[in-house]
């Protein structure tokens, strides 16, 4: 463009500081097998996106399995006019258990393709069939799949495994190496029009993470979800004795085995989780390092990524120089500036700290690699209270002196 002898021109800097909104973290995938959805409107193997509250959407899915995850979701949901935005995958129902979470699992392999298909990235994968194993010495192959290809969508799994019995429970989370993967170690049981039946537990507990997201984070994934209530259920497939002050019970053993659990309210019994209800306790994914244990961390960690990937986009092809470089920083600084100040992170280290000689020499300058190295400190779960009480003389003393103060006044 040539520039006039006489007049005037506009430029704008490419170093402008960016924000990031990050993503919808509550996006919700459920990969299942339904006999009777509509062929026409939720095809195999075709990726759907709809909203738990749209009824047409939800009478499509059928009866089967994929309709209970997409109803158990919905449960949770017990805002005013809330509705889940859920993408549904059905897979065609096997000849035996194995054929069909082999199936199953193949779906899950292909999870990469779905964000293009419906213009959205799930962040919360519900994969049905994961309770079944061949053998107790086998993994299930759904949770393998999903071990593999969660980290690709920055995406975590609520997973059932074997709900009848604790050492089977824990049995099954031993089969896991995935800060990803939340195992849940007991069954929901449901109205089913006039009949109890038992169903799946990982969608409801999908819902609830969306649930939390929305109704505190503010839309974004970084509170924990332990100790909040389950809606929806009858019961369940097993009841679990538990007791906020017995670290013996079984239901103590779970969560110490890293296997989430669902329990019943009692009315006036100490240390129940409440006088009613079902509550779900867990915090824990199925890492097998304690780093990265908390899987709310996980998705807080996976938020902050995706902005930054969002922010670093705005300056990738343009020149090096300190002008751009010091607006890239900036960028980043002010939104973890944001999240320590909304609490969602305990801080971070500090921005002087993040670009320096050692990782940045000039041949890789000159080759156009930045490096910054970011230090964040995730807020964790409260999960224990530890109350020490003792005797306190104070008290008495005073209690003494106010007593010879009203003599003497008398």
């Amino acid at each position: 463009m040539t520039a006039p002898n006489f007049g005037m021109t506009f430029t704008r800097p490419d170093d402008e500081i960016h924000s990031s909104l990050g993503a919808d973290f509550s996006q919700t995938l459920i990969i299942e097998t339904s006999e009777d959805a509509s062929a026409a409107e939720i095809p195999i193997d075709t990726p759907v996106r709809g909203s738990t509250s749209d009824t047409d959407f939800m009478d499509a899915l059928g009866t089967g399995l994929l309709a209970d995850a997409a109803n158990g979701i919905h449960d949770q949901l017990n805002s005013l006019n809330s509705g889940a935005d859920v993408t549904v995958l059905r897979v065609a129902e096997g000849v035996d258990a194995a054929a069909t979470a082999a199936a199953i699992a193949a779906a899950v392999g292909g999870i990469q393709s779905i964000p293009s298909a419906v213009n959205v990235t799930p962040r919360i994968v519900v994969a049905g069939r994961t309770a079944w194993r061949q053998d107790l010495a086998t993994p299930n192959p759904v949770v393998v799949a999903l071990e593999t290809e969660l980290p690709k969508i920055l995406a975590v799994a609520p997973v059932d495994v074997d709900d009848t019995s604790s050492a089977n429970a824990i049995d099954a989370r031993e089969t896991m190496s995935s800060d990803r993967l939340m195992p849940v170690g007991v069954g929901a049981r449901i109205f089913d029009g006039s009949n109890v039946v038992s169903r799946p537990m990982s969608p409801r507990v999908a819902g609830l993470m969306a649930r939390v997201d929305n109704e505190v984070g503010g839309g974004q994934p970084f509170h924990p979800f332990a100790n909040r209530f389950i809606y929806g259920l009858s019961g369940l497939t097993r009841n679990i004795p538990f007791s906020m002050l017995d670290g013996s019970v079984e239901g103590q053993q779970m969560l110490a085995g890293n296997v989430s659990i669902v329990a019943t309210g009692e009315v006036g019994v100490d240390g129940a989780v409440a006088d009613g209800g079902f509550k779900f306790i867990g915090t824990d994914n199925a890492q097998t390092s304690e780093l990265w244990q908390q899987i709310h961390q996980v998705r807080g960690t996976d938020f902050i990524t995706t902005q930054l990937i969002d922010i670093t986009n705005n300056y990738l092809g343009r020149r090096i120089h300190v002008s751009t470089v010091e607006a890239w920083l900036h960028s980043i600084g002010a939104v973890l500036s944001d999240h320590k100040a909304a609490g969602n992170i305990i801080g971070h280290s500090p921005k002087e700290s993040w670009f320096t000689a050692a990782s940045n020499s000039p041949n890789n300058i000159r080759a156009g690699k930045l490096k910054i190295e970011l230090g964040i400190e995730p807020v964790p779960a409260f999960k224990l209270a530890e109350h020490e009480i003792r005797r306190y003389r104070p008290a008495i003393e005073s209690m003494v002196n106010e007593i010879v103060a009203t003599l003497a006044s008398n």
